[in-house]
């Protein structure tokens, strides 16, 4: 081989290799919006757990974390406890829940 041969060669195979580096976009992709630490979704004793979800909770079901029966369903979610609510727990109600505690910071 001749000599411009190895050369060119060469520097195709250094253009191939640095190539991927030359074309890299450094730039940071823009942040994700923070999705919503609560919602209606949300264990409710986790949503207690925080005095601010707490109170969201209490403006928009007022008494639920006072009922008797607290300990019992606070595993579930609000979706999850409004077929045993009697219809208190309507679906206006799950939507002003995720309102509310959308609005809770975490």
């Amino acid at each position: 081989m001749s000599n411009r041969l190895i050369l060119a060669v060469s520097l195709g195979a250094a253009m191939i290799l640095a190539a991927p580096a030359a074309f890299a976009d450094n730039t940071p992709a823009p942040a994700a919006a923070p999705a919503a630490a609560f919602s209606s979704d949300t264990p409710i004793e986790t949503i207690v757990a925080s005095a601010d979800g707490k109170a969201a909770l209490d403006k928009v079901v007022p008494g639920l974390t006072a009922h008797p029966q607290f300990e019992a369903f606070k595993g579930l979610s609000l979706r999850q406890l409004q077929p045993y609510s009697e219809g208190k727990i309507t679906d206006d109600v799950l939507k002003a829940a995720d309102i509310e505690l959308a609005q809770v910071k975490s």
